[in-house]
């Protein structure tokens, strides 16, 4: 088991550095792929079996297809990409080292876990958590699903086009509504 955790780390390591290193935005959306992959992997071993397949299903099917989507339809290339400027350089690097001597201080003793005492096998199931999002979470779930539908009523209604022109159809004629095909005898 714990094998497979060094696997699924090294498999995430590996690919969000591709992510951010790639040339190609396709190659780095893909890469976020297998990094989403891993992170599923690692909601399995942790016997999250339900969280897993919503990382598999939503992120690693609906948004990194929306994803691949927008880049395809900008048509990103490197000519038109401009160069970042010294001083944001400078400051990204900065901050990541910063990043990194935060994480190196956090670890610098080493990571220690208590064992849980009273640890329940259910607890990432599709039971237990349909159980608790029905009856504790009841309505905070049913307010989110109301909220959910107004947001799509909203960009349905935000995305319409109003319709403003006349009719191409003339009035009294006998043949409106009809298919040329039907009227010619």
């Amino acid at each position: 088991m714990q094998y497979l955790f060094y696997l699924f780390a090294a498999i995430s390591i590996i690919s969000a550095l591709f992510v951010v290193g790639a040339r190609s935005p396709v190659n780095s959306v893909i890469a976020l792929i297998v990094c989403f992959l891993s992170l599923a992997g690692h909601y399995i071993l942790l016997n999250a079996q339900f969280l897993a397949m919503v990382q598999i299903i939503v992120y690693t099917g609906a948004i990194m297809v929306l994803f691949l989507f927008v880049i395809m339809l900008l048509n990103l290339n490197k000519a038109i990409e401009p160069r970042k400027s010294l001083v944001t350089r400078v400051a990204a690097v900065s901050a990541g080292g910063l990043f990194l001597l935060t994480v190196l201080g956090a670890i610098k003793d080493g990571i220690g876990l208590a064992k849980p005492e009273n640890y329940d096998l259910g607890v990432g199931l599709v039971k237990s958590v349909g159980n608790s999002l029905f009856t504790t979470f009841l309505v905070p779930f049913e307010l989110s699903s109301v909220l959910f539908l107004s947001a799509i009523i909203g960009a349905v209604m935000l995305g319409r086009k109003e319709t403003t022109t006349k009719p191409m159809v003339k009035s009294g004629d006998e043949f409106a509504g009809l298919n040329q095909a039907e009227h010619v005898r």
